[in-house]
């Protein structure tokens, strides 16, 4: 009689043992990644990892999560993120998290750490809050290797770049980004993209462009970019996919055509978006690329000659007459080191405040000084609404912040940086039903994991890693404003990264849980 009583609690043990979780998450309606309607049921974590899904009333858990009413989902993963020389000042990364993010990936726009094995080391001696990946930026890789010359690179540059991106992808980089607008790229000619693209499709990475041109000339832009993805046989990823210039308005109906007809013609190529009708970038991309030329020092000795102060507002003044307006009231500051007190103001009203003309052309003084002393992030406002909407219902399109991690309160940001998932769960799926609840998961989740081959990650799955997002459809939100950026996104309840409970009942933890991901070329 003992002999069974022990075999009937051992039993009992070895199936409690069995059914015992880190976290459980209970009684969500679970969406999983794929785009499939939600379905009730619980998550259970042990470690870093989802080890059962379902009906799980007999287990238990040293932590329980009532999920009654909330949307279980994958963590949501930013494929359009600038986070270098952030992390170690708020390694908790605070607007991420809020906004349900639980992976970024940086070195976008030719903007990169080109050592990528120091810096995914360093991203894993941090512990921030968040995942990591990293491309390789061309900007920086064409700086190591030849300066800011405005130039063709000779074959021996042209290999040390080739060289640097190899090393890049091998030490992790998930692939190659080109930032055209930005100096030194611009002078870049497409042969030579398309040789150093080629590098990272050997190593099955992506290639990620900010095009040449998202205005007047995008169509040509566009073209160019599904040529290099072609001749390099190479995944392509649009960024921040967008029609600017109120003179442009209606023309995403032409170019959105121009990818899906690449797609249809077998061409791996996706696009990002962040859901607003402004961009952001620096106060220096409103000159001439031929005046950016050679470094900050050259380019501010440039700006003493009168000849090219001539040339240089000729060339502004034309691109405002192009936009039909009168005024630089669509250039607002967003960060101005030289003086903080004009954060948050456009040119124009700069230009009134040092007492100047009120006239366009004395706004292009108050732009050239300000590039002289040190130039300015800024927010363009430039887009149609409905050309935004018309862009997010494309379904190979991905929510992307184009943010860095914010310092709160420090400046005047772009809200994209704490609000870009909320805004699209909350005004373009629940209140204007652009798409559904399931499919706008989908593209935050699963899209971008099989785009940058994370196969671990981006669906609800037994063995995934467990980077989950707990929040309230009917509430989700983003606060953040362009008058008031400062401002976290509601309605994210819980968010585990990679097992680790990083926002609790909406409060971040303190939880740095987060860890460098690695591309397909990675040789340890």
């Amino acid at each position: 009689m003992k002999f069974f009583f022990f075999i009937l609690l051992f039993i009992a043990i070895n199936v409690s043992a069995q059914n015992r979780a880190d976290i459980l998450i209970r009684n969500g309606k679970i969406i999983d990644g794929t785009g499939n309607s939600w379905v009730y049921g619980d998550v259970a974590v042990k470690d870093s990892t989802i080890i059962a899904i379902g009906n799980l009333k007999n287990w238990q858990a040293d932590k329980i999560i009532d999920a009654t009413g909330l949307i279980v989902a994958p963590g949501f993963i930013d494929v359009h993120t600038h986070i270098e020389d952030d992390e170690i000042k708020n390694p908790f990364a605070n607007n991420f998290i809020m906004d349900g993010v639980t992976t970024v990936i940086t070195g976008n726009c030719g903007s990169s750490h080109v050592d990528v094995k120091q810096y995914l080391s360093f991203i894993d001696s941090l512990h921030i809050s968040i995942n990591v990946a990293t491309l390789v930026g061309h900007n920086d890789v064409r700086e190591a290797a030849m300066g800011m010359d405005n130039r063709a690179p000779t074959n021996d540059e042209l290999n040390k770049m080739k060289s640097l991106v190899e090393k890049a992808m091998q030490d992790g980089a998930v692939g190659f980004s080109t930032g055209l607008i930005y100096t030194p790229g611009t002078y870049a000619k497409t042969d030579e993209i398309i040789a150093l693209v080629k590098v990272a499709a050997t190593y099955n990475g992506v290639y990620a462009t900010h095009m040449r041109n998202e205005s007047d000339s995008v169509n040509y832009a566009i073209a160019e970019a599904l040529n290099i993805a072609k001749a390099a046989n190479i995944s392509l990823e649009i960024s921040h996919f967008k029609v600017g210039g109120q003179q442009n308005w209606g023309r995403s109906k032409q170019t959105l055509a121009m990818v899906k007809q690449a797609r249809a013609e077998g061409l791996d190529v996706t696009i990002d978006q962040y859901p607003y009708t402004a961009s952001s970038t620096s106060l220096n991309t409103l000159l001439p690329e031929w005046i950016l030329a050679d470094g900050d020092s050259t380019v501010r000795k440039r700006l003493q000659e009168p000849d090219i102060v001539k040339q240089a507002a000729g060339y502004m003044l034309k691109k405002l007459a192009a936009r039909k307006l009168q005024h630089f009231s669509y250039a607002v500051v967003a960060y101005y080191k030289a003086d903080t007190t004009l954060n948050g103001k456009s040119i124009e009203q700069i230009n009134l405040l040092w007492k100047r003309k009120h006239t366009a052309t004395e706004e292009t003084k108050t732009i050239i000084d300000m590039v002289k002393n040190g130039g300015a992030s800024m927010v363009f406002h430039g887009m149609s609404e409905d050309d935004v909407k018309y862009i997010m219902q494309y379904p190979f399109n991905m929510p992307a912040s184009d943010a860095g991690i914010r310092k709160f309160g420090e400046g005047a940001p772009h809200p994209r940086g704490y609000g870009t998932n909320a805004r699209v769960l909350g005004k373009y799926v629940r209140e204007e039903n652009i798409m559904s609840l399931e499919d706008a998961i989908r593209r935050m989740t699963s899209l971008p994991a099989q785009k940058f081959h994370f196969k671990d990650r981006g669906l609800l799955r037994e063995g995934f890693a467990a980077d989950i997002v707990v929040f309230d459809a009917n509430t989700v939100n983003d606060l953040s404003t362009f008058q008031r950026p400062h401002q976290y996104s509601t309605g994210f309840k819980y968010i585990l990264v990679n097992g680790k409970l990083t926002l609790n009942n909406g409060v971040h933890t303190g939880a740095r849980n987060g860890k460098a991901l690695y591309g397909e070329g990675y040789i340890k």
